[in-house]
């Protein structure tokens, strides 16, 4: 007896549906277990949890405010893997972009007096964005030109981008009157992304919105988004196609890690107002868990990104509120996750135990195999 595992000819549409809910119920099933092995009570737990992290203003605001990131960084790893690119590196990518809105908020205006305090949030914008793209080309060039492995290339330069930015805040751009604290100085007032009147939601609320707007026009109403996605559903029809696979995936990166540059721009802009400790706390690596649950949807990817961030602020609540730790929503993340792939697998491939006849060749199934 062995057990094959076959793609479907036709998946399930009503699959697409049911499999999310179903998944997302299972993991709140699995967390309550884990919960009450813990000692408390899951339904009084996860009352708390969606109380801190939707239960007024300030709740929804801070919840926004966490989910800044990981919509900008979700979308740009969407894209990505449309194509078939694991783009493990958007932690680094959001570094990269912060490091460079920093440098141009503390440096440009030194460097170009009678600069316009208005062109400040402008030219940020642009420099995280940069930052982030060339970031990005990087492993891109090496996958193009050199059959490297962009898995291990991204997830490398992660480490490379986080430990650069952490020297700069501990060494050369240290703040001489923060009191041996590290960070950069607080930037010009200019430089501050304008904020909600009464929270601290930001303008990157409008970048991640904008972002998915763009990228779900050019998936879905132009010739470059149709390269894409036969890219990513058939890489050798599309060579056969003669669509260019190298300039796709330059392109590609380039928008993908620009997105992450432009989370890391925000979170330095709108947030700390300085380059400093809390920038890299895995925004990046959460992005991959937000695209993967939004199926790769632009529109998708803000829903999704919310409600891992309401976990968050939720968790951090509980931890407050009922001494519990706050990785309990980063475990309720994991389980979504690890249920949602299991779904999709099931929804994508079905599994067969195969009885192998008497005489049958080793390898080769006989008629009485039946689906499972």
């Amino acid at each position: 007896m062995r057990v094959l595992i076959e793609r479907r000819l036709t998946p399930s549409r009503s699959a697409r549906y049911w499999v999310p809910v179903l998944s997302l119920v299972l993991a709140l099933l699995s967390g309550s277990v884990l919960l009450a092995a813990a000692g408390a009570n899951p339904w009084i737990t996860y009352k708390a949890m969606f109380i801190g992290a939707f239960g007024g203003k300030y709740a929804i605001s801070e919840t926004l405010v966490k989910a800044i990131p990981l919509m900008l960084c979700g979308l740009g790893v969407s894209i990505a893997f449309r194509m078939l690119f694991y783009n493990i590196g958007a932690e680094g990518q959001l570094a990269m972009g912060g490091f460079a809105a920093a440098g141009v908020a503390l440096f440009l205006p030194q460097w170009i007096p009678g600069l316009p305090g208005w062109s400040l949030i402008p030219l940020m914008t642009l420099a995280g964005f940069i930052a982030g793209a060339l970031w990005g080309m990087v492993p891109a060039v090496l996958k193009a030109f050199l059959g490297a492995n962009e898995v291990i290339t991204t997830l490398m330069m992660n480490y490379i981008a986080i430990f650069w930015v952490e020297y700069l805040w501990y060494g050369p751009w240290k703040d001489p009157k923060g009191y041996g604290f590290p960070g950069t100085a607080q930037f010009p007032k200019e430089a501050w992304l304008p904020r909600w009147p009464g929270t601290r939601v930001h303008l990157g609320l409008v970048f991640g919105l904008v972002a998915a707007l763009l990228l779900w026009v050019i998936l879905s109403k132009t010739k470059w988004g149709y390269e894409i996605r036969v890219m990513g559903e058939n890489p050798r029809a599309a060579r056969y196609a003669g669509i260019n696979l190298v300039r796709n995936t330059l392109f590609v990166m380039v928008l993908s890690g620009g997105l992450a540059g432009l989370a890391g721009m925000a979170e330095v802009g709108g947030i700390s107002r300085r380059l400093q400790t809390g920038l890299t706390v895995g925004y990046g690596f959460t992005a991959i868990i937000v695209a993967w649950l939004a199926k790769l949807n632009p529109w998708a990817v803000i829903l999704v990104a919310v409600l891992l961030a309401g976990l968050l602020v939720g968790g951090d609540q509980i931890q407050i509120t009922m001494g519990l730790p706050a990785a309990v929503g980063l475990i309720l993340q994991g389980l979504i996750l690890f249920f949602m792939l299991g779904g999709v697998l099931l929804t994508e491939y079905r599994v067969r135990l195969v009885r192998e006849g008497v005489g049958s060749r080793v390898g080769v199934p006989d008629s009485g195999g039946g689906a499972a």
